[in-house]
């Protein structure tokens, strides 16, 4: 993809280069995913959580069957008087994929009748970009982090020449609706997806 980053205020939008940004955005992810959940042994779920999302995020890198990924965070701003760790510049995070469309589908994970061997359409507009694990330091929140990592990811996908994104939202978290109805997306009313739990709705943007 083209877009390499945007800048805005203090802070930066780009692709993760180091194991170290790969971490911390896998710690941001556990952070999330656990957050407001009162258990004796909670640092030790985040912990183990951070690991397996790290070593998945190193294998989601590798391109397979034309499905690349990138992870990509937001980070403050260098400042030559301020020493920081990668652990405090990072403050969001989320997956980039660049997916193709199975034989038939006309939105991601559609159930449709396809031969037993299909084909991935690796093409022109079969191809999508798609959006997973958007979170925010919850230091950093209500300062368009949220935003501008999607504004980065909608521009990725579209000089990259693919048309429409997609995004699975629960269906009970309504911020997380507006932010991407915000955002220029839309459910897909005919979704009823293969690829997640039916508890959530597909969204999809045009590039």
């Amino acid at each position: 993809m083209h877009e390499r980053k945007v800048e805005f205020g203090q802070f930066v939008a780009r692709e993760a280069v180091i194991d170290e940004e790969y971490w911390t955005a896998a710690w941001l992810r556990a952070e999330s995913h656990w957050e407001g959940i009162n258990d004796r042994y909670v640092d030790n779920h985040k912990r183990k959580f951070a690991e397996q999302e790290f070593h998945a995020i190193k294998r989601r890198r590798t391109s397979l069957h034309g499905q690349k990924c990138r992870c990509i965070i937001m980070v403050r701003k260098e400042d030559k008087h301020v020493k920081r760790t990668v652990l405090k510049g990072v403050v969001g995070t989320l997956d980039l994929s660049v997916r193709c469309l199975l034989h038939e589908e006309t939105f991601p994970g559609e159930r449709v009748k396809a031969p037993l061997f299909c084909s991935i359409q690796g093409i022109g507009p079969n191809r999508y970009g798609y959006v997973a694990n958007l979170c925010v330091a919850k230091s950093a929140r209500r300062q368009g982090i949220a935003t501008n990592m999607l504004h980065f990811a909608i521009e990725s996908v579209k000089s990259n020449g693919i048309e429409h994104a997609y995004v699975h939202v629960h269906r009970n978290n309504t911020p997380a609706q507006k932010l991407y109805e915000k955002m220029g997306f839309e459910i897909v009313e005919a979704a009823s997806s293969q690829l997640v739990e039916e508890q959530t709705y597909l969204l999809c943007c045009k590039a």
